[in-house]
């Protein structure tokens, strides 16, 4: 069966930054309608903790869900926008691991940056995004976790560490590299 991406595109006009992540995962993990859903991924907390000192900044704890509306108005605020690298999958297990998922249908990259003239840096969060950024830039050389590259024109891609907490790096690292990318563009 393909999936069709069930989110549409979101792109402030003065994004500075673009997430491209690979694809949500399946309706049954998520907390929220909006990007990094699964109340189990830290990607709301890495970001609460950079900006704001206070990793649950963005958590409702007592309804273990996250804070969408405060979300999107920081995010408006600060020029960060979100897509994935796929608009439709076929995914081989019901889980979130890219591992099984098989890309049908590819997002035109420079289609979202054309909506976006702020916009010159690109973050993937994990292997198979970054795989699929540099096969739409036509890059040869993958860049390693923790690396960025220059695209095209002055288009540079970051390689951050996947915000899972299936991947094995501590917080406090990850934060560290989400940091430096966010100082760097901002």
């Amino acid at each position: 069966m393909i999936e069709c991406h069930p989110l549409q595109p979101f792109l402030p006009a003065n994004a500075k930054v673009l997430f491209l992540g690979s694809f949500p995962p399946p309706k049954q993990r998520w907390c929220m309608d909006f990007f990094y859903p699964n109340f189990m991924n830290d990607h709301w907390r890495l970001e609460g903790e950079i900006w704001f000192h206070d990793k649950n900044h963005f958590v409702d704890l007592e309804r273990k869900c996250f804070k969408k509306n405060e979300i999107i108005d920081f995010l408006n605020e600060k020029g960060i926008a979100f897509f994935d690298t796929a608009t439709s999958v076929h995914r081989l297990k019901d889980n979130a691991s890219d591992t099984f998922l098989v890309i049908v249908d590819r997002t035109d990259i420079k289609l979202l940056l054309a909506q976006m003239p702020e916009c010159k840096t690109i973050a993937t969060t994990g292997e198979k995004a970054t795989i699929e950024v540099c096969n739409y830039f036509k890059i040869k050389k993958i860049p390693a976790p923790n690396k960025k590259i220059a695209l095209e024109g002055d288009l540079v891609l970051y390689r951050l560490p996947s915000s899972s907490r299936a991947y094995p790096l501590p917080f406090e690292k990850k934060v560290v590299e989400y940091r430096k990318m966010f100082e760097e563009v901002f």
